[in-house]
């Protein structure tokens, strides 16, 4: 089955959760996907999210050391707090930090430089109902501040090659994410 990941117009101009923790902006990205689930339903997917923990549903060999994601919920890594780290690679000990949530509404991650604790980019998930008893609306967004270098890269060379990496791995993120909720919701 086709799945459409791209975000609507009205998506990728409205603020969401984190927008304004990540000004100035060098840039956003908007992607999204409808769920057949309700966000309750999506929530513990997201909330388990990692490398070492049930992965990031996205490409295994890449962002979870050949470890396959989770394909159901783990319930011991249901509890989330703020300030929890969610690992980028196996065994590391950086990654995504938990920067604020509502449960089952929206989740923010974000990105702290050592020693600066203003975060370099942001990357909010939000849940929206979109029809009563099943049919959701995932939106996700990633912002880096001005003057953020991915992996270290120079500035200009960072926006390129984070928007096409960004895309990448988030496309195969929401598809992953979507044929598992939906699996299970069934």
């Amino acid at each position: 089955m086709f799945r459409f990941i791209r975000a609507t117009r009205t998506e990728r101009n409205r603020w969401l959760p984190g927008d304004g923790l990540v000004l100035p902006s060098v840039g956003a990205m908007t992607h999204a996907i409808t769920i057949n689930a309700t966000p309750r339903q999506i929530w513990p997917w997201l909330v388990q999210m990692g490398s070492g923990r049930a992965g990031w549903y996205s490409y295994d060999l890449l962002d979870n050391g050949g470890h396959q994601s989770a394909d159901v919920i783990v319930p011991e890594l249901q509890k989330l707090d703020v300030g929890t780290v969610m690992p980028w690679l196996p065994k590391s000990h950086e990654g995504f930090t938990v920067l604020g949530f509502h449960a089952e509404h929206h989740l923010l991650l974000g990105w702290e430089n050592p020693g600066n604790p203003i975060p370099q980019m942001s990357w909010a998930f939000v849940l929206e109902e979109i029809a009563p008893g099943g049919r959701t609306r995932l939106i996700v967004r990633a912002r880096g501040r001005k003057g953020y270098r991915f992996f270290g890269m120079p500035t200009w060379m960072t926006k390129f090659t984070a928007s096409v990496i960004h895309f990448i791995m988030q496309e195969k993120q929401l598809l992953g994410l979507a044929r598992r909720v939906e699996t299970m919701a069934r």
